[in-house]
């Protein structure tokens, strides 16, 4: 039978392994995952919620298990896993709390106005979820969470590498008493995830990963007519405008490049500088990326642990050499140290021009890119000069300027304004262009599998 093995990044040492499932294995998934759903899309919305109120609950009862297993998994510092688990129980509670609302009958008139009709939210059954590494717990519950509320079952594809964060998931929901089926974890190959995608009892796709990848699922999904939500990757700009407080923005872009060991999808990725500011804001982001070390990721002071796999290892110094031959400039970093594990350094590379895997693509690691602009405006034509578009940053003293820049010209998904952050609850979590379409969070994510019914009064 086949075999997943999952490998700790730091140490290279194996944690276990999991035997493939057949079809006729998932498909047992599926189908018990489809007769939990007809019952629970008949309980109200105030039921729901007391069930993911629980589930809290226990993730805050579990958080020093499941931080330690997502590092073991792929590298992340277990004080971000905690603050993982953390995230995770308030997105279950803010889905409680605010999902009757969100998803409440709407009365409205049709006729010209002389008649009443109503508009209510129906859950359409199980929803496919495929999800990657470097968020393990953080990616299948923003799924989960709103889809519950919503009134639909889940069937959880996780990625390879964390197999056991995605079952140690379905344990937290079976003790917390979700009912049977609600939830369920399948381990399976790629072919056999199209055919379950194929399947009727599938009503739904959502996949978070890379825009090839995603491209695929796409086209899956809607060869077979089922509906999609894809979150891909991005090469976020985060731009440091003529009037940016350059101290603010050092420490900020330096936070944003390396939360979660640099494999974060909404981070910051490119570095957009105005000329006017370019010297000093390069030389003290520089100094600061040179003295971030290397470490244990289980130390509670690291600040920099291995990347996930092997293969990431691979993909992010590939990436780096093809920039660096494109003619980009190596300030700091770029030499991995001889030791055991997946570490590789905090890097910056400047003078990165169009073409090379540091201006184009997405750099999944802790590398910078740093581009010089002329002015505000040539950083705005930079910054959208990207087939992503999911979040980016503006550092800038006047806020007004800002929001019109947030608004009106950034084109991307999210705007951060002279701040770093992944991800709330209470906001909508999504891309354009390449990467993808959709939304999680702030109640979009709610609504994005369930059937808009129109009922008409006579």
């Amino acid at each position: 039978m086949q075999q997943i093995t999952t490998i700790n990044p730091a140490t290279e040492q194996t944690i276990t392994s999991y035997d493939v499932m057949s079809y006729d294995m998932a498909l047992a998934k599926l189908d018990r995952a489809h007769n939990a759903f007809l019952k629970w899309k008949t309980i109200t919305y105030e039921e729901r919620g007391q069930h993911l109120r629980k589930i809290a609950t226990v993730l805050r009862e579990s958080s020093d298990d499941l931080a330690e297993l997502m590092t073991q998994e792929m590298g992340k510092l277990l004080r971000d896993g905690k603050t993982e688990v953390e995230l995770c129980a308030q997105i279950f509670e803010y889905t409680a709390e605010h999902g009757p609302s969100v998803l409440a009958d709407e009365e409205r008139s049709h006729s010209g106005g002389d008649k009443t009709g109503i508009v209510t939210h129906c859950p359409i059954g199980v929803i496919y979820s495929i999800q990657p590494w470097n968020f393990p717990i953080y990616q299948p519950v923003r799924v989960l969470a709103a889809n519950l509320m919503a009134g639909n079952a889940v069937v959880l594809k996780h990625a390879e590498i964390c197999t056991g964060s995605g079952l140690k998931l379905k344990e937290v929901c079976d003790a917390a008493g979700l009912p049977e089926g609600l939830f369920e974890v399948i381990i399976i190959d790629h072919d056999t995830s199209d055919k379950i995608i194929e399947h009727d009892l599938v009503r739904g796709v959502t996949m978070t990963g890379s825009d090839g990848a995603g491209s695929h699922i796409g086209q899956q999904a809607t060869k077979n007519l089922k509906k999609s939500v894809l979150e891909l990757g991005s090469n976020d700009a985060y731009v440091i405008l003529q009037d940016a407080d350059i101290d603010l923005a050092v420490k900020t872009c330096l936070q944003g490049r390396l939360y979660n060991n640099g494999q974060t999808c909404v981070s910051a990725k490119r570095f957009i500088v105005t000329d006017a500011v370019y010297d000093p804001f390069v030389e003290a982001f520089v100094d600061q990326m040179k003295d971030v070390e290397l470490g244990d990721p289980m130390n509670e002071e690291t600040e920099l642990g291995p990347l996930s796999s092997k293969d990431q290892f691979d993909t992010i110094c590939k990436q780096v050499e093809d920039s660096l031959a494109h003619g980009a400039e190596l300030l700091c970093g770029g030499h991995p140290p001889e030791r055991t594990g997946q570490y590789y350094p905090a890097t910056v590379l400047a003078n990165c021009k169009p073409g090379s895997p540091a201006y184009d693509d997405e750099l999944f690691g802790p590398v910078a890119s740093i581009i010089r602009a002329k002015d505000d405006e040539d950083a705005m034509r930079i910054a959208n000069d990207s087939r992503y578009g999911l979040g980016g940053g503006l550092f800038t003293s006047d806020q007004n300027k800002a929001i019109r820049l947030a608004r009106d010209h950034f084109d991307t998904g999210m705007v951060r304004i002279n701040s770093f952050g992944a991800a709330d609850p209470n906001m909508p979590f999504g891309g354009v262009k390449d990467s993808g379409f959709g939304r999680e969070h702030g109640g979009f994510g709610m609504k994005e599998f369930t059937n808009a019914k129109a009922i008409y009064l006579p």
